[in-house]
C-alpha cells in the first residue's frame, strides 16, 4: 500500500499539465497510466496527417508555452515533440501499466482507496489518497452508434481513433461518418490517398470565414472544404438508417455499397466503470457534473480535468491550473 497527498489517474496531457501543476509547490503525487507510455492518444491513436487545429499560442500547457519560432500549427510529430520537451523539464515519472480497476471514497479515513492492476506483473496495487484526480480525458473509449444491420457489414469497420492513413484504402470506396475536424480530414486523406470518399452528414456544416481562421483555426482545413465543395468529395446529406451486407441504406432513400465505413463519431469517457463514487464529480456519462466554470471541481477531494467538451489544450490548461491551486489551498486550511 502507498500514500500520497494526490493520485492521478491518467498521463494524458491533462495528467501531465496537473503533476506540473502540483510540482511547483512540492505537493506529493503520482500518476497512475494503463498504458505503456504518456500521451498514448496521441502516440498510438491518431492518424498521421495530423495537425493541431489551433495556433500554437492557444495550445500549450501550464508553465511552458511555445517559443515564437514555432510554427503556427503544430504536427503531430512537433506536438508529441513538445510533450517529451515538457516531460523531462518537470521531471514527471508515471507509473506506466497501472490499469486502475476500483476507486472509492473511504467515510471513516476520508480518503481515497484506488486500486490499480500492474499488468506487467500481473499484480494488484492499493493507493491512498487525500486527492483524487481523474484525467483520463473524454477521448478515452471511441464511440460507434449502434446501428441496424452494422454487424453484417461485410467491409472493414475502423473508428478514428484507430485510423492512420488512407494508404491501404486506394481505389476503394470508403464511406466517413461525423463531420468534426477529424472526420472531415480523414475524409480528404482518403481522397489524396485515391479512395472515392464520401462523407455523411446529417447537419448542416458551417464554413468559416478566412478572419475567423486567421483568429485561430488551422487554415489547411479549406483543403477538404474545397474538394466537397468541388464534388471531389462526395456528400451524403443524411444518416444511416440501416446497412445490409455491403449496402448502406441513408434516411434520404439513397443506397451505396462501401468498402469500408470509418466513424469519426467522437468518444465517450469511462471513468464510470472504475470510479465507483463518481457522483462527487461526473454524471451517469462520465462527464462533470458541475457547470462550467466550476465543472472541475467535485467533492470529497476529487476533481477531473479534460473532460469538458471545450477547446482541447486550452480547456486542459485551465483546469490543471485551477486543480492544482484548490489543492494547494485546501492543505493550507488549518
Amino acid at each position: 500500500m502507498v500514500e500520497v497527498i494526490v493520485v492521478i489517474v491518467g498521463a494524458g496531457p491533462s495528467g501531465l499539465a496537473i503533476s506540473a501543476c502540483l510540482s511547483q509547490t512540492h505537493i506529493s503525487h503520482i500518476i497512475l497510466e494503463k498504458e505503456d507510455c504518456n500521451a498514448s492518444l496521441w502516440r498510438k491513436n491518431t492518424y498521421d496527417r495530423l495537425n493541431l487545429h489551433l495556433a500554437s499560442e492557444f495550445c500549450y500547457l501550464p508553465l511552458m508555452p511555445h517559443p515564437p519560432s514555432a510554427p503556427t500549427f503544430l504536427s503531430k510529430a512537433e506536438f508529441i515533440q513538445y510533450i517529451d520537451t515538457y516531460v523531462a523539464h518537470f521531471n514527471i515519472n508515471p507509473l506506466y501499466c497501472r490499469l486502475v480497476e476500483f476507486a472509492m471514497y473511504d467515510e471513516v479515513r476520508n480518503k481515497w482507496r484506488i486500486e490499480a492492476k500492474n499488468t506487467r506483473e500481473d499484480t494488484v496495487e492499493v493507493y491512498i489518497a487525500k486527492f483524487l484526480v481523474i484525467a483520463t480525458g473524454e477521448n478515452s473509449e471511441g464511440y460507434i452508434p449502434d446501428v441496424p444491420g452494422l454487424g453484417s457489414f461485410k467491409g472493414e469497420i475502423v473508428h478514428s481513433k484507430y485510423y492512420k492513413s488512407g494508404s491501404k484504402y486506394e481505389s476503394k470506396e470508403v464511406l466517413v461518418v461525423g463531420c468534426g475536424n477529424s472526420g472531415i480530414e480523414i475524409t480528404y486523406d482518403l481522397y489524396d490517398w485515391g479512395a472515392s470518399s464520401y462523407i455523411a452528414i446529417r447537419s448542416p456544416v458551417h464554413i468559416l470565414t478566412k478572419e475567423l481562421i486567421h483568429q485561430g483555426l488551422r487554415f489547411s482545413m479549406l483543403e477538404p472544404i474545397g474538394k466537397i465543395k468541388e464534388g471531389a468529395i462526395k456528400v451524403i446529406p443524411s444518416h444511416i438508417v440501416r446497412i445490409e451486407n455491403k449496402k448502406v441504406i441513408f434516411g434520404n432513400s439513397e443506397e451505396k455499397e462501401f468498402d469500408a465505413i470509418v466513424f469519426a463519431t467522437g468518444y465517450k469517457s469511462i471513468a464510470n466503470t472504475w470510479l465507483k463514487d463518481y457522483k462527487y464529480a461526473l454524471n451517469d456519462e462520465g462527464l462533470p457534473k458541475n457547470d462550467f466554470p466550476n465543472h472541475w471541481k467535485g467533492d470529497r477531494g476529487l476533481y477531473c480535468a479534460g473532460l469538458l467538451r471545450r477547446s482541447g489544450l486550452s480547456a486542459i490548461k485551465m483546469d490543471a491550473e485551477a486543480i492544482a491551486d484548490n489543492i494547494n489551498q485546501t492543505l493550507k486550511l488549518p
